[in-house]
């Protein structure tokens, strides 16, 4: 990637971040035009391969992107200072939250490219994925404490099955082709929240 690309003002590398998250988001990689992105962005073509030399170094770019965007806002709302993992996905459902605002297609665009086929990205995705997913996990298990959830409970396959579950939700309203709005993550993800709590904690004897 170009540096010059980071002498640009915020306002101008966030435009151009968020047309490539719509423009990816919406259309498979293969399919989605570097034109439409600049368009978005409002600069030309060949400014934009000034500042990447082409699709798919955009495309890892905003993929790695999206990764720190979400680490930072973790460790901002302080999603791994609890040893309470539901309060850590409580606190990480206002991170998302607050993601949403700043970068509205950046979710959409994660759940695209994880799913991408195309062999050009496809190996470098799946293994930065892998790398983020292990030590996210690593994270939120690191200071749970077994007593605290029901006997015999494989606390790293919870968290996978959460996840995943989590994961399933974002892809159906994609798949639906709608926009996810804030207050209807806080009602649907608070109402797994309290099923998740019932069906893995330990009840009070």
């Amino acid at each position: 990637m170009n540096e010059k690309f980071y002498t640009l003002p915020p306002e101008k590398q966030q435009r151009i971040i968020n047309a490539g998250f719509r423009v990816f988001s919406q259309n498979s990689y293969r399919k989605s035009p570097m034109q439409e992105i600049a368009d978005e962005a409002g600069i030309s073509k060949s400014l934009l391969f000034h500042y990447f030399r082409n699709k798919k170094e955009l495309y890892l770019f905003l993929w790695n992107k999206a990764a720190d965007i979400t680490c930072e806002h973790l460790a901002k709302n302080r999603c791994y200072d609890s040893t309470d993992l539901f309060e850590m996905m409580e606190r990480g459902m206002y991170a998302k939250i607050q993601m949403m605002c700043r970068y509205p297609d950046m979710a959409a665009f994660a759940m695209k490219a994880f799913y991408e086929k195309e062999p050009a990205v496809f190996e470098e995705i799946q293994k930065s994925y892998r790398m983020h997913f292990n030590q996210k996990a690593a994270d939120a298990l690191a200071g749970l404490d077994p007593d605290d959830f029901i006997p015999g409970l494989d606390l790293a396959m919870m968290y996978r099955q959460i996840y995943l579950m989590s994961v399933g939700y974002l892809w159906e309203i994609a798949q639906r082709g709608e926009s996810l709005d804030a207050e209807t993550l806080e009602k649907d993800f608070g109402a797994m929240l309290a099923f998740w709590k019932n069906v893995y904690l330990r009840k009070p004897s």
